[in-house]
């Protein structure tokens, strides 16, 4: 085990790459796929299972645990590993993106954020200093700044301007965050889909200096097109020793798009909140087993994946504890989800590293092509 935390870049092919991230707390591979703790736990899934699928790293939210518990809470109980048992590495947003989309009656100026719960109204102040403070007491492994992220679309004034107080809070984040050996704090660029705002950005962040980076400011609204656009140069414009992080995305072809562009890490609440709708993402693309043509189906879901929802359960009984809202049903489609993301990101680690990522590439892209199996 190391006690501090760095990043080493083991295999390139083409743009894609692949890592290990080491932190006090274990490795994490690269790419790597974090699924989203919001409230302290991946909705519907054990710590234990998650990491039977394969992750190495949960996120948690800022926003949602200074609200309830509160991070005061979580640290008087042993901060936020012991809290949700899990003893492997944890990322915390800032809790600027929730500010942004959840908070009401937000009110931004020069120092920070006043806004509204969501849950009961009271209300709360957020700065770089006070996100800093909440991220040490909740005692994540890798910080994000606070930052300010508008949605798509925004007129170039808006977005420029937003994009530089950003920056403004990410040289007071990284003041505020101090002397933390074992824990890693990351800039995030912002910038619309603006290219010279987005290097402004990416300047400023490399002359306050992060141990990691991350994107920021996509997956708000401007569609896969615009957002590829944007990685294909985004990513470079980051130190190349460094992990760079696409925040909020995205389905598979999003990931592996991203990937193909330089991204190293990922997060998304999708397989989860997927999973509790009825949605599984399988190598043939999205089933939907709400659809009565599952009602009689004895087969599983996909009869390569090794999950337990496929190794033990048949179409027919997903589909029936879902009609029922039975709360299995839930567990194991998340659980299937989650193993089928990692399993993705598994298969781009072992390409990239046998330099053979294009024809991976291909071959995800025709078998999702082909569509669900025929209904029987």
């Amino acid at each position: 085990m190391t006690d501090r935390f760095s990043f080493s870049l083991d295999a390139t092919d083409g743009r894609a790459r692949t890592g290990v991230i080491s932190t006090p707390r274990g490795e994490i591979r690269t790419p790597a796929f974090m699924p989203v703790g919001t409230a302290g736990t991946v909705k519907a899934m054990l710590p234990e299972s998650v990491r039977a699928t394969g992750a190495d790293i949960l996120l948690g939210n800022t926003y949602h645990l200074m609200l309830r518990p509160t991070a005061e809470r979580v640290e008087r109980l042993g901060g936020l590993h012991r809290f949700m048992n899990w003893d492997r590495p944890i990322l915390t947003d800032s809790g600027g993106f929730q500010v942004m989309s959840l908070g009401a009656l937000r009110k931004l100026d020069e120092d920070g954020v006043t806004f509204k719960s969501h849950i009961d109204g009271s209300k709360h102040r957020l700065t770089p200093e006070r996100s800093m403070e909440i991220q040490r007491l909740l005692g994540s492994d890798i910080v994000m700044c606070f930052d300010e992220c508008p949605a798509l679309p925004a007129d170039r004034e808006r977005i420029a301007d937003s994009m530089r107080l950003s920056m403004r809070w990410a040289a007071r984040s990284r003041e505020a965050f101090g002397d933390r050996p074992g824990h890693a704090l990351f800039g995030i660029q912002q910038g619309g889909l603006e290219q010279d705002l987005r290097g402004e950005s990416a300047e400023a962040l490399r002359a306050i200096g992060f141990e990691g980076y991350a994107i920021g400011g996509l997956a708000v609204g401007e569609g896969q097109e615009a957002m590829f656009g944007v990685l294909d140069y985004a990513p470079d414009q980051l130190p190349e020793d460094r992990p760079r992080y696409l925040m909020g995305v995205g389905k598979p072809d999003d990931i592996v798009g991203a990937v193909k562009r330089g991204i190293d890490m990922i997060d998304c609440v999708l397989p989860s909140r997927s999973g509790r709708t009825g949605q599984a993402f399988t190598r043939r693309g999205v089933v939907n087993i709400k659809n009565a043509r599952h009602q009689d189906d004895p087969r599983p879901l996909d009869e390569s994946c090794t999950c337990p929802a496929c190794k033990s359960y048949s179409r027919a009984y997903l589909h029936h504890v879902f009609r029922a809202q039975e709360m299995i049903s839930g567990m194991l489609l998340t659980w299937h989800n989650l193993h089928y993301f990692q399993e993705i990101m598994s298969g781009m680690r072992a390409a990239i590293a046998e330099g053979r990522f294009d024809a991976w590439e291909a071959d995800f892209h025709k078998l999702r092509a082909q569509g669900d199996i025929e209904p029987l």
